[in-house]
């Protein structure tokens, strides 16, 4: 295969899934890890994808979100076990409302491909479902981050009030025994309106946001149905947590 035939290729994989892995990236080509490295650092330099830990994000025909690109990389392997953990709660044609954050981008990534309703205040998220065949996307306006690219405020709570979804999946900047908190008022107005809209809310962690506060209250410690963390979570907030809602323990490193 010529080599930017086989660049070409590659671009179009990170196109369609909005990010890749680089043992992905390997197996698809069917070429060494070095050459698809050498093929990333032309593309990267083209400005075509976004070189992050773990793998490469699309870069082309989206706007730029300096702050989503740089936390993502932050404690991957815990949100990626925790995805991993919460994709089996997810069951084909259910209708998912999902916010902005990381682990719950992890989680979306897992989910692309299946026959699902998907409802997103997040532009990365919707992305990632924008071509796929296999799903319904609905996508959340109102006030665009410009960090983050998520939708909030009063639109997007109007928007949200008047739909009924099986799962609201949230991710979280902090918690304590106050409960759930994230770093923005608007935003938090924005996830309880989801919370409400939903038949089962499920919250996405990973341990290094227990014991921290943030600026807003989300909800208390027993409002959502389930949380799933890694297994980096102290023995004291396992007990504390599972007398509150359905724990679920993500092992880290396990498949």
């Amino acid at each position: 295969m010529m080599v930017e035939d086989r660049r070409n290729r590659l671009l179009e994989f990170v196109r369609q899934r909005r990010f890749a892995s680089l043992p992905e990236l390997v197996e698809a080509m069917q070429v060494s890890e070095s050459t698809i490295r050498r093929d990333l650092d032309q593309l990267e330099d083209q400005q075509s994808v976004k070189r992050i830990h773990g793998g490469v994000l699309y870069a082309g025909g989206s706007p730029r979100l300096p702050h989503f690109e740089n936390r993502s990389p932050a404690r991957w392997e815990q949100k990626q076990a925790i995805a991993r953990r919460a994709v089996q709660m997810i069951e084909d044609g259910d209708t998912v409302l999902m916010d902005g954050g990381s682990t719950t981008f992890e989680l979306a990534r897992l989910l692309v491909g299946r026959p699902l309703h998907v409802v997103t205040t997040s532009l990365p998220v919707a992305n990632l479902f924008a071509a796929d065949p296999e799903s319904d996307l609905v996508v959340i306006g109102g006030n665009i981050c410009p960090r983050s690219g998520v939708a909030q405020g009063p639109i997007a709570e109007d928007m949200i009030s008047r739909l009924r979804v099986a799962k609201t999946v949230l991710s979280v900047a902090g918690i304590t025994e106050e409960g759930f908190f994230n770093n923005n008022l608007l935003l938090v107005e924005t996830e309880r309106a989801m919370m409400k809209a939903a038949d089962q809310v499920i919250v996405l962690a990973d341990s290094s946001k227990f014991g921290r506060q943030s600026l807003a209250h989300l909800c208390e410690l027993g409002a959502p149905d389930r949380l799933v963390v890694d297994d980096e979570i102290s023995e004291a907030w396992q007990l504390r947590m599972a007398a509150e809602l359905e724990l679920v323990v993500a092992q880290v490193g396990v498949s």
